[in-house]
């Protein structure tokens, strides 16, 4: 029979693959509950006989968790702030406007998203140094992040934008408003979704933020959680459910926002900008 009259294989096969792909997730926080001794048990429980939940408070103390989750806080926000800000009109500008410098422009930001962090950030360190940015260590880190996410920002909000018709601002124009004033009286409420859905991920790539925090943040009390979780680790790396427990409590806020905001995230990915 086909499939397409079947719809349950198919919610079978996406059950399948979710669960492949949620997996980790679920060893993370199973590992976080086990002693050290049944972490090694061979073989391996898919659930601790004894849940114990004393890694979470040592992590969170002992480890100065709240300092670390506060510092990727701050240099997420300042990242999605400043991409917002500039994308926004750099992306309306492309969408916009077509000429030869345009196009131009447009390739040369495809490019620069293909360029990895780890190349970027020695030429960004020494210019950092030049600019005597490294005494504000996440500020660099903000303005490095943000001109990563930036490519990508304005990639996808771009394509919002040139959904709007120009007959709206072009009526707009007509009515006596000015330029700047159809584009966030007309184009951005329509866009909303769509510059919303690239924030919130512009948010939590740079909540994940490493290679820079790592290379230009010296001062152990500024390093946001993703450096901090590197502490853990090393050779002989053995506390393997203190390593988990870090790990869940520094996952857990992204999965949050993302499921309850997953209902705008798709709207935003699927939906046109006129209803």
């Amino acid at each position: 029979m086909n499939m397409v009259k079947r719809p349950w294989a198919w919610f079978g096969f996406a059950l399948f693959f979710a669960a492949i792909y949620l997996f980790p997730l679920y060893w993370m926080y199973v590992t976080s509950l086990k002693s050290q001794s049944e972490i090694f048990a061979s073989p391996p429980t898919f659930w601790p006989n004894a849940p114990d939940f004393g890694a979470y408070p040592y992590v969170w103390f002992q480890r100065h968790m709240p300092a670390y989750l506060w510092n990727s806080l701050v240099i997420a926000s300042g990242v999605t702030a400043l991409t917002v800000f500039f994308g926004t009109g750099c992306a309306y500008v492309l969408a916009r406007y077509r000429s030869l410098w345009v196009d131009i422009g447009l390739f040369t930001i495809l490019m620069l998203q293909v360029l990895p962090a780890s190349v970027m950030v020695t030429p960004l360190f020494v210019a950092f140094n030049q600019l005597g940015l490294l005494n504000l260590p996440r500020t660099a880190v903000i303005l490095g992040a943000s001109a990563k996410a930036m490519p990508f920002f304005v990639v996808l909000t771009r394509a919002a934008f040139m959904s709007v018709p120009r007959e709206l601002e072009e009526a707009a124009l007509v009515d006596g408003n000015s330029r700047l004033g159809a584009f966030v009286s007309i184009v951005l409420p329509l866009v909303r979704n769509g510059v919303l859905v690239c924030a919130i991920l512009t948010f939590m790539t740079a909540f994940g933020e490493y290679i820079y925090s790592k290379s230009i943040i010296q001062d152990a009390d500024l390093q946001p959680a993703s450096v901090g979780l590197q502490a853990f680790l090393g050779p002989n790396s053995k506390d393997w459910n203190s390593i988990m427990a870090y790990s869940a409590i520094y996952v857990t806020p992204i999965l949050a926002i993302f499921v309850l905001l997953q209902r705008r995230i798709v709207s935003g990915l699927t939906s046109g900008a006129l209803k």
